[in-house]
């Protein structure tokens, strides 16, 4: 199974790579869910973010959900909670130089592919 690419639709590879150099960067979500004492904490599909598009759109359902869903195991619920709420208020985690290097060899995928 490839990667989930969410917001590189239609956009060929020099597309992508022109929008790279003026600064914009491949993000993770994270959220966590707690069912009884176990806490589960997960990442979202990989978003192409432009330079100076703003993240907090992307990152409400994800944050939303570890603040209502996340903190109810013990201990890890609130631990991952406030780490995936931190993560997520700073911008999300940049993984740009690791999506990079995973399609040095091949295209980069497309999301839904």
């Amino acid at each position: 199974m490839g990667l989930k690419i969410v917001g590189i639709d239609n956009m060929s590879n020099d597309e992508i790579n022109a929008e790279l150099q003026r600064g914009a960067k491949f993000l993770l979500f994270e959220y966590c869910i707690s069912v009884f004492i176990m806490t589960f904490k997960r990442s979202s599909s990989i978003y192409f973010v432009r330079e100076g598009e703003r993240t907090i759109g992307k990152s409400i359902p994800f944050t939303m959900t570890s603040l209502l869903f996340g903190w109810w195991g013990i201990p890890w619920g609130p631990i991952y909670t406030i780490g995936s709420v931190f993560t997520n208020v700073r911008g999300g985690r940049d993984v740009t130089s690791e999506v990079l290097a995973s399609s040095a060899a091949s295209n980069v995928p497309r999301s839904g592919a």
